[in-house]
């Protein structure tokens, strides 16, 4: 598997995937989070306009697709019932859905990013118990909640 930022001609495969993971989470228990339609593909096509949507591959199909950048989070600014690991300089990691086509694809991201940045943060839905899982396997911390831009609680965590 590699990561690569994701082009143009990878929007509609990307697009695939977010909704495949949309399904998932909704069969999971959380039909909420991301609804019908999110994220946009509007939102999407900036990311990758960005360079701040990135892609894990392996035999020219896309496995999982997530979005990577440095830089401070608004919505982390406040964090109640905890604190951040640190107050050093982060990266976020945001979005992260895989297809479902090869085990592992969304852990292989996790650690890219870990070792291109060294200090992660990232946050989920109360609901989403897979993805839950899958940062406490990472090594991520728990470490509060935060709230979104619209109002929206979620589980935050951490990894230095």
């Amino acid at each position: 598997m590699e990561i690569r930022k994701a082009a143009e001609a990878d929007l509609d495969e990307i697009l695939e995937i977010y909704s495949q993971a949309r399904r998932f989470m909704a069969k999971n228990g959380n039909p909420s989070q991301w609804g019908d339609v999110y994220p946009p593909r509007k939102l999407v096509e900036a990311d990758i306009a960005e360079g701040k949507c990135h892609v894990c591959a392996e035999d020219g199909r896309i496995l999982a697709v997530f979005y990577f950048a440095s830089g401070k989070d608004p919505t982390y600014e406040v964090i109640k019932d905890g604190r951040w690991l640190n107050e050093a300089p982060y990266w976020v990691v945001h979005r992260i859905a895989s297809s479902g086509a090869k085990k592992g694809a969304a852990s292989f991201c996790l650690e890219w990013a870990f070792q291109q940045a060294g200090n992660i943060r990232i946050d989920t839905h109360d609901d989403n118990k897979p993805m839950q899982g899958l940062l406490k396997k990472s090594g991520f911390r728990y470490c509060g909640r935060i709230t979104l831009a619209d109002g929206s609680p979620r589980i935050a965590f951490q990894k230095c």
